[in-house]
């Protein structure tokens, strides 16, 4: 699919705007939200007055350009239009982040690996995220690039980098590589300290204002 499941959105998008990059580049763009989600929130969210004046570089590759539409072209900067194996070796632009989310599953193992070393050197940091459990899947849309074809384990996208974590997610591993990576982990471990603390008080406070309810037990 040219598209991937919501429940991942959150801490994807998370990342991204704690990463703060001047320079994306969005592998695999498919219907194109997470560069649409990128542009927003780093270039709107932040209080700009001018709608359209771009600050930030957001580049794509896309192996399928019959998803590409008018609307990509308002959102990426550059888009790229064939197999990552083929355009990656030929980009010179240093980016800080690289976005490969619901990409790898569509290589084997080696191209894969291929993929991940080609964008170690072309970026700071890199974002992935792979189902924890790949279903069969075949041609969509006519894409022979929808193909699933090796299930990534956590293993192996450990040993892709020494500055490496994970985030918690029931459907997918999220893994983000760089030299970002121990101080974004230390930020989100301890905003989910303080998100605990605060639904524990509130849970107490409710709990309170309940016994003080006339004919509520």
């Amino acid at each position: 699919m040219p598209s991937s499941h919501h429940f991942q959105l959150n801490e994807i998008i998370d990342l991204i705007i704690r990463t703060n990059p001047k320079k994306i580049l969005d592998i695999g763009i498919g219907f194109g939200k997470y560069g649409f989600l990128s542009r927003e929130y780093l270039e709107l969210w932040n209080g700009s007055e001018e709608y359209d004046q771009w600050q930030r570089q957001i580049d794509g590759i896309e192996a399928f350009g019959k998803y590409i539409t008018p609307a990509h072209r308002y959102i990426y900067n550059q888009i790229f239009i064939g197999d990552a194996l083929k355009i990656l070796p030929g980009i010179t632009v240093h980016y800080d982040l690289v976005l490969l989310v619901d990409v790898l599953e569509h290589f084997t193992f080696e191209d894969g690996s291929r993929i991940l070393e080609e964008c170690r050197r072309i970026s700071t940091n890199i974002l992935v995220s792979v189902p924890k459990v790949v279903s069969p899947q075949e041609e969509v849309f006519g894409n022979p690039y929808e193909v699933h074809k090796y299930p990534w384990k956590k293993k192996e996208l450990a040993a892709f980098s020494e500055d490496v974590f994970f985030i918690n997610n029931p459907r997918s591993l999220i893994c983000f590589a760089g030299p970002e990576s121990k101080r974004l982990k230390k930020e989100i471990r301890k905003n989910r300290t303080r998100q605990t603390v605060i639904m524990i008080l509130d849970g107490l406070h409710i709990k309170k204002l309940v016994k003080m309810i006339p004919g509520i037990k």
